[in-house]
């Protein structure tokens, strides 16, 4: 990450949209934050996600659809501006996309892919956001440990419905209609080739 000095004043949407190409920035409680592009993992382990559940959820090819699922949207919630590296919302809750640059509505589901830079964030002011607005359900991803953590709000907080470790199919909600194959978020393709 990279540290700025305190500011006297909140960082402004202006701040982001002065970063250079090669930062994602944020801000939180008035604070801007700033880190390199993800990881190739990192990346990885996002993109293959996408690919997976958008097909019969986006879609509705091989699911149930009924949802909108895209890469590391801009979320303006209240002051706070995040970018999660997936994010899901139901299509009666989002009846057709803003106009606008970002998104000011909720999403219904959020990924965030944990990297060492970046897990306390995402499992700190993030997930506290998270629950402030009330997303029912989020997802943890760490490439390092191969891990999916399923969260899901409860009146007292988030829950931890299950840790599910690659390699291995799993049911995991708000996705649960389907099986995902865990391990290919973290193989390279030629792992999946079959002879």
């Amino acid at each position: 990450m990279v540290d700025h000095p305190k500011r006297k004043s909140p960082a402004t949407y202006a701040d982001l949209q002065a970063l250079p190409p090669h930062l994602v920035g944020e801000i939180l409680a008035g604070e801007l934050i700033a880190a390199p592009r993800p990881t190739p993992a990192h990346a990885q382990a996002a993109s293959v996600l996408g690919m997976l559940v958008g097909p019969p959820f986006h879609f509705g090819k091989g699911g149930p659809g009924g949802w909108r699922i895209l890469d590391e949207p801009g979320l303006h919630l209240g002051s706070d501006i995040l970018v999660p590296d997936l994010a899901g919302w139901r299509m009666e809750r989002m009846t057709r996309m803003p106009e606008s640059p970002f998104f000011d509505l909720a999403p219904d589901w959020v990924c965030e892919v944990l990297s060492p830079k970046t897990e306390r964030l995402d499992r700190g002011e993030k997930l506290a956001i998270y629950l402030r607005e009330t997303v029912p359900n989020v997802w943890l991803l760490n490439p390092a440990s191969q891990t999916l953590e399923v969260l899901r709000l409860t009146s007292s907080g988030y829950l931890l419905l299950a840790v599910h470790t690659a390699p291995g199919a799993v049911r995991a909600e708000p996705f649960d209609a389907i099986e995902l194959d865990l391990g290919l978020l973290f193989s390279s393709p030629a792992d999946n080739l079959s002879e």
